[in-house]
């Protein structure tokens, strides 16, 4: 049996509790392009990464260039302005630090910006308890696969294998990411995605982050 001792932690709508600070950028991007507003239910039932593809599906059809370039500016420019006052979800800190102290190892990879998520980490003071944090770099159009190989063999050389890592993120394109290098997944039902919709991933989904690391400790192989 191959017990997990490495966490790749999530960000936005994971560690980070910003679905308020997302809803709030999400609609003044439609407002920009003259879309009504949409409610957090319909948000987390059709929400899915790459984003155009979300937006195809609130407007039935892909965004064209110029659209998605506003909206992509939009959605930035009012996030960036609210993310500073989310906090960390419930008992992330502690979780954070309780995971290190057993002598297990956890990471954070993020599609935010790398130059906007590193400070924003140090800011809430938990950057100590990661062998790496890594945002996003180039388009913002991307899943997250790619991003998660780069981060995995960062990691090799501390000896983190793919067998023995998990995952734990709010999003089905995280699962498919960690399917894709091999390591296993849990969702969070707090962040972008319903229930119903992570559930189509096929991994196991909770509630609460306290029960996806506990989830993550008894996962094997």
């Amino acid at each position: 049996m191959t017990h997990t001792n490495h966490l790749v932690w999530d960000w936005n709508g994971t560690l980070l509790h910003d679905i308020d600070a997302v809803m709030a950028a999400t609609n003044a991007s439609f407002a920009e392009l003259g879309f009504a507003p949409i409610t957090l239910e319909t948000y987390r039932e059709l929400y899915v990464v790459p984003v155009p593809k979300f937006y195809e599906r609130l407007m039935g059809r892909l965004p064209t260039e110029a659209e998605w370039l506003v909206m992509d500016e939009t959605f930035h420019r009012h996030y960036w302005a609210a993310a500073a006052d989310s906090g960390l979800a419930e008992g992330a800190r502690e979780l954070l630090r309780d995971w290190q102290r057993d002598g297990l190892t956890q990471s954070l990879l993020s599609l935010a910006p790398h130059d906007r998520l590193v400070p924003l980490v140090r800011d809430h003071g938990i950057d100590v308890h990661f062998l790496r944090v890594d945002g996003r770099t180039g388009p913002s159009h991307t899943s997250k696969a790619g991003h998660l190989v780069r981060h995995m063999e960062a990691l090799h050389a501390t000896g983190v294998t793919a067998d023995r890592t998990v995952l734990i993120g709010d999003a089905v394109d995280d699962a498919l990411a960690a399917a894709h290098v091999g390591a296993r997944a849990v969702l969070y039902t707090g962040g972008s995605h319903s229930r119903r919709s992570l559930e189509s991933a096929g991994v196991p989904v909770v509630d609460s982050l306290a029960e996806a690391v506990l989830t993550a400790r008894e996962l094997a192989e």
